[in-house]
């Protein structure tokens, strides 16, 4: 009977780590898992969608991508869509936009380029070029992307625009790295997997709370009748996750989970640029409405204390020679990887990533949060005119 005797530390540490394990069992199987529940219903006809293509302006913004627009602009013209227009505005540019552009405007009709004026101070330069490319819009669903960036086919369009129901007004869509070889882009790709697990998860739960630039859509209207960016035009980002947040609800957002659907994020090259891509987002979360920012923050909180406390659960059983509670704490540690595992690649092979993560998941899932802090602490140690348009 002594193999089950327990010390209180050792009652302490079992209780945790199940009321943690019961935490993280409710993220999975309530946010993580919808992205893949949402296809599955699709794919058995139980998703309503639309039967008109409304004629729809693709808006880009550009700033020195002159060569991103030559690799990726010509998916985008050349979608498989009735009518629609692309409109690129360029932002001081000092490369070859310019010419790239004026090039690409001879061969496609419905590509339209302006600028934004050089004397345009205190104000984001994005969010006042977007807002330029809104006006010059002819059309009333708008479509947003990146240079960056290219659909996974041409038919991204069609996809996104089978959401435009009646009462739709937001149109959320997934992205994710160009698949790349490496220790870094798998982190990075499994990163953006996470997060969009966690986002578009939170919406298809009826709760969105942000949208990512790269793939999202939404209606002119919305924008001049909320005035567009004016809450937050002095932040040099917020054009897609705060304008979101402020404006997304059950009953006009709808997510767009095709596997051809997907727009692919050209590989980063200096992990500088992720790092401060991802200081940014964390920057305009601070302005999130809702409970989201709180809620995501229990998660990443609730899977390090897991982790801490099955590594205390094994120190002690080993230390203690107590087999079964080293046993209790594996069998926990091991449910919790199974429902993982299951989750994360049945999403990732959803989305075409290329990719699995079953020996990768372990450290992923701890380095994630550890990586998620030290971004936090540099942030808190950065001038907050540093995130300012001056």
């Amino acid at each position: 009977m002594e193999l089950f005797t327990y010390t209180p530390i050792e009652l302490l540490l079992l209780t945790t780590v199940s009321v943690l394990f019961i935490v993280q069992f409710i993220y999975y199987w309530k946010i993580y898992s919808r992205i893949h529940s949402h296809n599955v219903a699709t794919e058995k006809g139980k998703i309503n969608f639309s039967q008109e293509l409304p004629p729809l302006s693709v808006i880009l913004y550009a700033h020195n991508e002159a060569e991103n627009l030559q690799k990726n602009l010509k998916c985008i013209l050349e979608q498989d869509y009735p009518t629609f227009e692309v409109i690129v505005i360029n932002d001081a540019s000092t490369d070859e936009t310019e010419t790239v552009l004026e090039r690409l405007e001879k061969e496609y009709k419905h590509l339209y380029h302006s600028f934004t004026p050089n004397t345009a101070r205190y104000i984001s330069h994005k969010k006042l070029a977007l807002t330029l490319g809104i006006k010059a819009s002819k059309y009333e669903w708008l479509v947003f992307t990146e240079a960056n960036c290219i659909p996974s086919s041409d038919q991204w369009l069609r996809l996104i625009a089978r959401n435009y129901t009646p009462n739709t007004q937001i149109v959320l869509g997934y992205s994710n790295y160009a698949h790349a070889k490496g220790w870094f882009h798998k982190k990075i790709t499994f990163d953006t997997l996470m997060q969009s697990m966690r986002y578009l998860g939170f919406a298809l739960s009826g709760n969105p709370y942000m949208g990512i630039g790269r793939n999202l859509s939404y209606r002119k209207e919305l924008f001049f009748n909320e005035k567009g960016y004016s809450s937050h035009l002095n932040l040099q980002r917020g054009e897609d996750d705060l304008f979101i947040n402020q404006f997304a609800n059950k009953e006009n957002t709808r997510i767009e989970t095709s596997s051809n659907a997907i727009v692919r994020i050209q590989p980063i090259e200096h992990k500088k640029e992720w790092k401060e891509e991802k200081i940014s987002y964390m920057t305009t979360s601070h302005y999130y409405q809702g409970m989201q920012r709180y809620i995501n923050g229990l998660e990443t909180t609730s899977r390090l204390l897991f982790h801490a406390c099955c590594i205390s659960g094994f120190v002690v059983g080993i230390v203690n020679r107590h087999w079964v509670i080293f046993s209790l704490f594996l069998l926990l540690w091991a449910l919790r990887y199974t429902m993982q595992a299951i989750i994360i690649n049945r999403t990732a092979k959803d989305m075409n990533e290329g990719q699995t993560f079953y020996f990768t998941l372990p450290a992923f899932d701890l380095l994630q949060p550890i990586q998620t802090a030290k971004l936090k602490l540099a942030r808190a140690f950065r001038n907050k005119e540093d995130f300012m348009r001056k």
